[in-house]
């Protein structure tokens, strides 16, 4: 069940809270803003991913090398060089990829 919907586009969602923040869509309200460069944000967690850039902290780290991510996909994909997985096959060839991007380019 989604009973709050937005007024404007009739958008539905389960909580009020997901509600409020997309609305914020409509009216470009950006309440979060980077202390850094005045970048402004519509969630409190895009902020917070976003002070990475002038913290250089990177969270996601490999526990086999150590080498550390921004992001969480970032270090799926990475792993993958430490297991040989290559989730990502040709079609026409069967030749497989760890990025889906290389296929892409295959």
């Amino acid at each position: 069940e989604q009973p709050h919907t937005c007024a404007k586009c009739g958008k539905s969602f389960s909580r009020s809270s997901a509600l409020i923040v997309h609305q914020r869509i409509h009216t470009s309200e950006r309440p979060y803003k980077c202390s850094q460069c005045g970048k402004s944000f519509r969630r409190s967690s895009a902020l917070i991913v976003h002070q990475r850039i002038h913290t250089g902290k990177r969270p996601c780290e490999c526990s086999d090398c150590g080498k550390s991510f921004n992001w969480n996909s970032e270090l799926v994909v990475h792993q993958r060089i430490h297991t040989g997985e290559r989730p990502c096959k040709c079609s026409q060839c069967g030749k497989s990829f760890r990025r889906s991007s290389a296929l892409v380019r295959h």
